[in-house]
């Protein structure tokens, strides 16, 4: 092999035909949950849920040219929503235009992209080490806490424009209080929480996500809930995603910076984390450098086609895993499968109710905090303990970005 060859190729000049079967039917099961993640963690960062779509369709693209791992899973991700819409809304105009917003993301996108590709080209993998494991359990615990907290005011029905946990919860106790409540809403939400919760507890080998979304959808339909105060996501735009260089004000590209350098700084420490934990399992071994190169194409290919930045998800990873992928063709058979929703059924999810893109958010958020992790860290070490409650105090009080200077510190 020569020397630069990129991983994809690699991977296909040792392809196995045993493997195709696998990879196509793991294909299959992964983009169901990928199109309502991402339409999730779109409208977590503040962006219209398309953009999560395109984001997802290009990182796993660019990831399976680019990437050392042959199951590890790209794409939009819960623990970087906030740190995105913490970056982007303060530079937004007050009538919040969609289009600013999305060329903001984009170009954050690419930002990171340049970050991570020039630290993996400098070999400084190490520096997803400076978050240690105390302080990310904390910082985890800190931004589950906060994403919980933000998506309420949608489950509920209504909306706020308070920014910061304290008045985040002040501005829902208020909306509650003044009745601004949707029934309905709550009912859709609760049910499809309690859904997921079930399903992943009960039967995980089901995809919980994907029963629920055709649940909620069909109740939808069935029972008119749009006229009944729900709202619901309305029909996608048709059409590939589109090449676009976003157009950004020169003030606009410190703020973008330095939430660039944060949500990098995470990313890698998540992706290499994962990367690990499932090279352990296979039999790989992991090159943390090359994983940044990885990451950076992703993030690049994605800000090019309205895209914002991504990461690795181990919940996607692992049922992929669990489906049976083999490579990273997985992930290109995920792609093309939502491509093609998008040229031929952009209406598919036109009545899937917003309560139900919260419930896939809060129980995502759910599953970042470690509360097991947090007792273990009080037992074994307490000065380790109290580094993960200042992560938490920093991001919960602070906010998400400060917060992750306060866990580097």
């Amino acid at each position: 092999m020569r020397v630069g060859t990129p991983p994809g190729i690699r991977t296909l000049r040792t392809y196995r035909r045993e493997w195709l079967l696998k990879d196509l039917i793991a294909g299959v099961v992964l983009s169901t949950l990928l199109v309502p993640q991402g339409m999730a963690y779109a409208e977590l960062a503040g962006l219209p849920p398309i953009t999560g779509l395109y984001t997802s369709v290009l990182c796993l693209l660019a990831y399976a040219v680019a990437g050392p791992s042959r199951v590890l899973v790209l794409g939009p991700d819960s623990s970087l929503g906030p740190m995105i819409a913490a970056t982007i809304l303060p530079l937004l105009a007050a009538d919040g235009d969609s289009a600013r917003a999305i060329a903001l993301a984009s170009m954050l996108a690419l930002m990171v992209g340049a970050i991570t590709l020039l630290a993996g080209v400098a070999r400084l993998g190490f520096v997803a080490d400076l978050i240690s494991k105390p302080t990310m359990i904390g910082y985890m615990n800190g931004l589950a806490l906060t994403i919980l907290i933000g998506q309420l005011p949608k489950l509920f029905g209504f909306s706020t424009d308070a920014d910061g946990l304290i008045r985040e919860v002040e501005a829902f106790v208020q909306g509650v209080a003044d009745g601004q409540t949707v029934a309905a809403s709550v009912a859709v939400g609760g049910g499809c929480i309690l859904l997921i919760l079930l399903l992943q507890r009960l039967m995980p080998k089901i995809p919980a996500v994907l029963v629920m979304v055709v649940l909620a959808i069909a109740a939808s339909v069935v029972f008119d809930l749009d006229e009944h105060g729900v709202k619901t996501v309305g029909r996608l735009p048709e059409g590939l995603p589109p090449f676009t260089v976003p157009h950004i004000g020169w003030d606009d590209l410190g703020p973008l910076f330095v939430g660039a350098l944060g949500i990098a700084l995470v990313s890698l420490a998540d992706t290499i984390s994962n990367a690990s934990a499932f090279a352990a399992r296979t039999g790989q071994e992991v090159r943390g450098n090359d994983e940044m190169i990885a990451i950076g194409s992703a993030n690049v290919a994605a800000g090019l086609f309205q895209g914002f930045p991504v990461s690795t998800s181990g919940s996607r990873t692992a049922v992929a895993e669990r489906a049976g992928a083999k490579t990273q063709l997985t992930g290109l058979v995920g792609a093309a499968l939502i491509l093609l929703m998008l040229v031929l059924l952009p209406g598919l999810f036109r009545d899937l109710p917003q309560p139900a893109l919260a419930a896939v958010v809060i129980t995502a958020s759910l599953s970042l905090a470690d509360v097991a992790g947090t007792m273990r860290l009080w037992r074994q070490r307490k000065a380790e303990f109290w580094l993960s409650v200042a992560a938490l105090l920093g991001v919960a009080l602070l906010g998400v970005l400060p917060g992750i200077g306060v866990a580097v510190g």
